[in-house]
């Protein structure tokens, strides 16, 4: 196998022309197949900037151990090739479908007397008539049962015409549900010519039958024979009834079909909805593994591609969540499959944007439907591991934080997460020490992690159990300052900073070397993170408060005659801090409390006999 270098040399040397790309792992085995319109442009991509990769594809690329290229015509053909490459390898890290046996057909031997309908998994090069493909078994069967009672056609196992009057017909033939062929009461052709109605109903084609039958039921009603009309009536309802549904498989699927990408926190899910004249009226889903919304647009590309192909048919329009890549090459796929126009479209407002919100919220009910909590959890540590680049899953995260009221009473906190759950009975504050007034964060983060690695190497059990990595709430001086502490303990666990945005919020992870990793785009790490910033920061505050309410922590303003809490508060907010106050003149004071309160405070700190 080639080394990281001469891959990308290999790389280097590839042509600037559409074609197909195969990346192999270390065994051989073909792992992700691609079509790329440009194959230099293309490959490249994978080994520039895997930073930026999504957690799917950085996983990918480590394991890349070769590739190959197959060089195209055009981009036509090029996604034609990677279409059937993927049916043929299903390769681990593309999106793919169930084969042919998850979409059955109906098949009906015409040739022969007296002919049943049966489900098959794929068509055959035989005499008999396919009809579909259906979403499922149990559509086909549906389908089945529901044209034989309208049709009263036979379901049973009976051999005809050999067992004709051999056996006497069985219960559906006394309930009006089968024509009973098997008493010879009717010919073959008469029987014949119903399973051709059935086939036309089941091929969407219902209007004609439907139409001599409401005919008929007139012509009975007219002539008095009520009960005639009554069954007839009731024949025509379900024949129309039925024929709407069939219209959706047999004139590919819908007039129109949305298809939705959402991604859940342990998985994704795509989904398509069904539309005929303007109603739904089928819906199928898809969950995928290992995805991030930034996959959006490869997901739904490469569904629908093996999708429609797989059911060799589509409908003139579909409408798509997120804009995939090389549009019109797919649309064209689509419609040499479909042998007409089909169209590829992301709504942007009016109804079809309603119906795309309504697809993905199908999407999002059937990931809340199959996953847990545990799971979530789980999955949410490994894609933590993977997108921070460690060699095993985290089970265990600590996390710490510093808070202060205005520079003063700082404390810490540590908050520990076993399997994603907080574990309280191993949360730890911190009354800070060393900064007495005034803000500082590094060196107050140093002093509680010095405390807390003293501990642990003093064998204390309350501390004895080490993390599998630190959190620490702050940017990246504030994993650097913990990063020292640990190197002076001797101990290799990763750390990271939890890094917020202008508005508060998580916005990535930093580590020691300066290297940020965005966590937004993949909710279930995201969630992790946040929650866990959150329960430190929580902590922290209500230590603080707790230590304000028992009357540990005394503001050294209290004292001060003519100084209530109104003015405490005023001071605290315009100077910040305790030291802050202690520096500033008279005339300083005075532009936030009264000059006689101001001169007071100012003699308060400027004594002989000032505390400190």
């Amino acid at each position: 196998m080639p080394s990281r270098e001469e891959l990308h040399d290999k790389v280097l040397a590839l042509p600037r022309e559409p074609g197909v790309y195969i990346m192999k792992n270390a065994r051989g085995e073909v792992i992700y197949v691609g079509k790329a319109k440009a194959l230099k442009n293309r490959v490249s991509q994978y080994f520039q900037n895997e930073a930026r990769h999504t957690p799917k594809t950085r996983k990918m690329v480590s394991n890349i151990a070769d590739f190959d290229i197959i060089v195209c015509r055009s981009e036509f053909e090029a996604l034609v090739l990677e279409n059937s490459m993927i049916k043929k390898y299903k390769p681990k890290y593309n999106i793919l479908l169930k084969d042919d046996k998850g979409y059955p057909f109906v098949r009906v031997p015409l040739h022969e007397p007296y002919a049943t309908f049966t489900v098959v998994s794929r068509v055959q090069k035989d005499a008999a008539r396919y009809l579909g493909p259906y979403g499922g078994r149990s559509a086909a069967f549906q389908a089945i049962d529901a044209v034989s009672r309208v049709m009263g056609l036979r379901t049973c196992r009976r051999i005809l015409p050999r067992d004709i009057g051999k056996q006497r017909p069985c219960l559906n033939a006394q309930l009006g549900r089968c024509c009973a062929p098997c008493s010879g009461d009717i010919s073959e052709e008469e029987y014949a010519e119903r399973v051709a109605q059935a086939v036309r109903i089941l091929e969407g084609e219902y209007q004609d039958l439907a139409k001599r039958i409401e005919d008929e039921m007139y012509e009975a009603s007219e002539q008095m024979r009520f009960e005639r009309a009554a069954e007839l009536r009731d024949r025509y309802r379900a024949i129309v009834r039925i024929g709407q549904t069939q219209k959706v498989v047999a004139s590919g699927f819908a007039d129109m079909d949305l298809v939705a990408f959402v991604q859940g926190q342990t998985r994704g899910c795509l989904v398509t909805l069904h539309y005929l004249s303007g109603n739904l009226h089928e819906k199928e889903f898809t969950m995928t593994e290992g995805t991030s919304e930034d996959d959006a647009s490869e997901a739904i590309g490469g569904y629908i591609k093996q999708y429609y192909a797989l059911r060799g048919t589509a409908p003139g329009l579909v409408l798509l969540s997120h804009e995939i890549e090389d549009m019109q090459a797919v649309a064209d796929f689509l419609s040499s499959i479909a042998e007409k126009k089909v169209t590829l479209s992301v709504p942007q407002r009016g109804r079809r944007r309603e119906l795309m919100e309504l697809a993905k919220k199908n999407a999002r009910e059937e990931i809340v439907r199959v996953e847990t909590g545990k799971e979530r959890r789980s999955k949410a540590l490994e894609l933590f591991g993977q997108m921070m680049g460690l060699e095993e899953t985290p089970e265990t995260l600590e996390a710490y934080d510093i808070s202060n009221l205005s520079g003063t009473n700082t404390v810490g906190s540590m908050v520990v997460f076993e399997q994603g759950q907080p574990k309280k009975n191993r949360y730890r504050r911190f009354k800070i020490r060393t900064v007495a007034d005034g803000q500082d964060d590094y060196r107050a983060m140093e002093e509680m992690l010095i405390r807390r690695m003293q501990r642990w190497a003093d064998g204390d059990e309350r501390f004895a159990e080490l993390p599998s990595v630190f959190l620490i709430d702050g940017g990246l001086g504030h994993v650097r300052v913990a990063k020292a502490v640990l190197d002076r303990f001797a101990c290799d666990i990763p750390v990271f900073g939890m890094v917020k945005d202008d508005h508060h919020r998580t916005r990535g992870l930093v580590s020691p070397d300066g290297r940020e990793f965005g966590i937004s785009t993949v909710p279930a790490v995201f969630a992790l993170v946040g929650r866990i910033q959150e329960e430190v920061h929580r902590f922290a505050i209500e230590y603080q408060r707790s230590l304000r309410r028992s009357g540990t922590v005394k503001s050294q303003l209290e004292s001060i005659p003519g100084v209530g809490t109104k003015r405490r508060e005023a001071l605290l907010r315009h100077f910040r801090s305790i030291a802050a106050i202690r520096e500033a003149d008279v005339d300083q004071l005075a532009e936030v409390i009264p000059r006689s309160a101001a001169e007071a405070v100012y003699q308060h700190f400027h004594s002989e006999g000032e505390s400190t």
